[in-house]
């Protein structure tokens, strides 16, 4: 008669939890569509859809992977529109193997596009003084940076990401 019991009684309790399960998840689905964009990477998250790595983003983009800082994990990209935002836990400088530096700020914007980001915002690089990037475009071995002048750099010094060394300011 336990038995009896204690599988009714489980059955019941996960027939309950599954409801509650599909009606949380019917309540995260109307949140997301009555919230902004910007913030619809958070539901997709508690959903539990995975978000690939910026590396694999940039590649599909036919961007070089170590443009960003290695600790630029976190980020949110919306799809429809191209707009990108890239997390940096702290303002930092990159050295490249080229000999070029780029600075980061602690949160980067931009479009993104099959082999461009644009409307750069967030990055500068070191041009005699430091410049502000607006866009970062990559045609086959070369990566072109455009700040204020375009500035045509080799795409290998770009495929290995690094670490970023912290500054005081941006």
């Amino acid at each position: 008669m336990d038995q009896i019991l204690n599988k009714v009684g489980s059955y019941w309790f996960s027939r309950r939890a599954n409801k509650e399960i599909d009606s949380a998840g019917d309540d995260l689905n109307s949140l997301s569509n009555s919230i902004g964009e910007g913030t619809k990477w958070l539901v997709n998250k508690l959903k539990g859809k995975m978000q690939k790595p910026l590396t694999e983003l940039l590649k599909e983009y036919d961007l070089p992977v170590g443009i960003f800082p290695r600790d630029a994990t976190n980020y949110e990209f919306n799809e429809e529109t191209g707009k990108l935002i890239v997390y940096i836990p702290q303002v930092c400088e990159v050295g490249y193997r080229d000999s070029s530096v780029l600075r980061f700020f602690t949160t980067v914007t931009g479009y993104l596009e099959k082999g461009k980001l644009v409307d750069v915002e967030g990055i500068k690089t070191k041009v005699l003084i430091w410049a502000k990037v607006t866009a970062i475009s990559s045609e086959g071995p070369k990566v072109h940076f455009t700040a204020g002048m375009k500035k045509t750099r080799s795409r290998e010094a770009y495929e290995v990401s690094r670490d970023g060394v912290i500054v005081d300011k941006f």
